[in-house]
């Protein structure tokens, strides 16, 4: 078994849903941490989907503030992890984990 650290997203996330990332064939991933930076002087939301459920739900991240979550989720083949903000050009997202083979 290998383990690689991987940068799984890297960006802004648009204001409708899109996919971030899709856990290769025959690979499991784990995904360790996510920073959700608001990077204007408004509120804005944002909504992260692991595997089809919702882990952050159109969750207020105040105006020029950080939110990290610190993770151990485990994700099959083939599932994805989709993003979305409220506010278009809002929401910096990156997510970082590990992906074995």
């Amino acid at each position: 078994m290998v383990a690689t650290p991987k940068r799984l997203y890297k960006g802004t996330a648009g204001t409708t849903s899109s996919t971030a990332y899709t856990v290769p064939s025959g690979i499991t991933t784990i995904v360790k941490n996510i920073v959700i930076t608001n990077k204007t002087s408004n509120a804005a939301t944002a909504t992260i989907t692991i595997a089809g459920t919702e882990i952050v739900y159109q969750n207020p991240i105040a105006a020029n503030d950080t939110v990290i979550l610190d993770l151990s989720l485990v994700m099959n083949a083939t599932e994805t992890i989709t993003v979305q903000a409220g506010t278009a050009n809002a929401i910096n997202i990156y997510i970082s984990g590990v992906e074995v083979s």
